[in-house]
């Protein structure tokens, strides 16, 4: 019975890491390439097929054989599936693509804050570490009148955000002065 014991537990943990690994990937899957980001494109056993390239600001990036490729608004794990049904037949028989983020594209921090600008985005930020990167709150500046506006959002209007709400690449975070 101990034995049985045994597996039951290291196959538990090894479906609690598959769901935890499982569940990162996805949560990554939502993330779309854009203008700004800084992609390392390689093929297994294929040296001569090593890339890293920023995003144009046409949204595209150009590729060996390939030529330009639109990448603007893809998952990477979509493009991996369009480098690898362009490059399969007339020059690989099964190539194994990876594409990995090196860089991700720049979120903004203004206002009351001790630095503001530009900083490089990293999965699982949320708006207080932004205001920590950006050298923390100033003397004045209200812990409420938070905004934010998103990158792709089409209104374009700040909207109030709370402290522990996730940043994406390409907002613009706006600290507001408090009066009292």
């Amino acid at each position: 019975m101990k034995f049985y014991k045994g597996i039951f537990y290291k196959l538990s943990f090894y479906a609690f890491i598959s769901l935890v690994s499982s569940s990162q990937v996805s949560a990554e899957s939502f993330y779309r390439l854009d203008t700004g980001d800084v992609l390392r494109i390689q093929i297994y056993d294929e040296e001569d097929m090593y890339l890293e390239a920023r995003v144009s600001d046409r949204g595209t990036i150009s590729y060996p054989f390939l030529g330009e490729i639109k990448v603007s608004g893809l998952p990477p794990e979509e493009l991996e599936k369009i480098i690898t049904e362009r490059l399969t037949g007339d020059y690989f028989i099964d190539p194994k693509v990876s594409v990995d983020i090196l860089e991700y594209r720049q979120f903004y921090v203004n206002g009351e804050v001790e630095s503001p600008g530009g900083f490089p985005f990293q999965p699982g930020l949320t708006i207080r570490k932004a205001i920590s990167l950006a050298g923390g709150f100033k003397e004045r500046a209200s812990r409420e009148k938070i905004f934010v506006i998103h990158e792709n959002d089409s209104d374009s209007d700040p909207k109030r955000i709370d402290l522990e709400a996730e940043v994406l690449p390409g907002d613009i975070i706006t600290v507001r002065e408090s009066f009292f």
